[in-house]
C-alpha cells in the first residue's frame, strides 16, 4: 500500500480479533521495528500475545477490547525521546496499515506487565502501541482547519499547505491536536502546545507533515 494513501485510510482501532499476527507479515513487522530502532536509536519492542496489559479497568474504560499485541515504545531518557517515539512510532504504524495490521496510540490505559520487555536504568516506556487484526478500520477523527494550526503563513506554497494537511490526519492525544505550524522562509517551524503527550504527537505530526509535504527531516528549525 502507498504511505500516503495508507496515511489516508489509518484510523485507531481499539476492538480486535484473535487472528494471531504470523508468517511474512510477522517478518515485515519485526524488520520494520529494527529499522525504527536503528534510524531512531530507540528500544522499540514487540510483544506478542499478552492480553492482560489490556485487561484492566481503565482498559475497559477505554474501550479496549481483544488486545493481545502491542508494541512497547522505549528509548533513553533524553530530552527528545518523547518526539523520536512518535517521530518513529507513526512511521511503524503507517507501514503497519500496509500489511494489513490495525493500530491505536495507547499512554495511560494500560497496565504494565514485568518481563515482557526489557527497559534499563537510562530507559523509560513511553506509551505502547496495540496492533492486531481490527475487527473493523475505525473512523475519521474530527479534524481542525487548516488556518486554526497554522502561524502566519500566508501565501504558503503548495507543498507546505499538503504537509499541513497531512499532519492533520495524524492521531492526537484525546484527538486535541494541539500543534501549530509557520513556515518561515524555506524551513518550517511545528510547537506542540502544552497537552497530555504533546512530544508524542510533536513527532507524529511532524512525520506525517514530511510525508505530505514530499520534504525531509532538514525541513525544521
Amino acid at each position: 500500500m502507498d504511505i500516503l494513501r495508507a496515511m489516508r485510510e489509518r484510523h485507531s482501532v481499539r476492538s480486535y480479533t484473535d487472528k494471531p499476527i504470523t508468517g511474512e507479515t510477522l517478518d515485515s513487522l519485526k524488520r520494520l521495528i529494527e529499522k525504527a530502532n536503528i534510524d531512531g536509536g530507540l528500544n522499540i519492542q514487540l510483544v506478542l500475545d499478552e492480553p492482560k496489559a489490556f485487561d484492566t479497568k481503565m482498559a475497559h474504560y477505554g474501550a479496549f477490547k481483544g488486545v493481545r499485541n502491542y508494541i512497547a515504545m522505549i528509548g533513553k531518557r533524553t530530552p527528545d525521546v518523547d518526539e523520536k517515539v512518535g517521530y518513529y512510532g507513526e512511521r511503524i504504524v503507517l507501514e503497519a496499515q500496509g500489511l494489513g495490521l490495525n493500530t491505536c496510540w495507547v499512554a495511560l490505559t494500560y497496565k504494565k506487565i514485568p518481563d515482557v520487555y526489557t527497559v534499563a536504568d537510562d530507559e523509560k516506556l513511553v506509551v505502547v502501541i496495540s496492533i492486531g487484526y481490527g475487527e473493523d478500520q475505525g473512523k475519521a477523527h474530527n479534524s481542525k482547519s487548516y488556518d486554526k494550526v497554522v502561524k502566519r503563513s500566508k501565501n504558503a506554497p503548495n507543498w507546505f499547505k499538503s504537509g499541513v494537511e497531512a499532519a492533520l490526519l495524524a492521531p492526537t492525544a484525546l484527538n486535541q491536536q494541539k500543534f501549530t505550524f509557520e513556515l518561515c522562509g524555506d524551513k518550517v517551524r511545528a510547537k506542540a502546545k502544552l497537552a497530555p503527550c504533546h512530544n508524542v504527537d510533536l513527532g507524529i505530526v511532524k512525520y506525517h507533515f514530511e510525508l505530505g509535504s514530499g520534504k525531509g527531516s532538514d525541513i525544521w528549525i
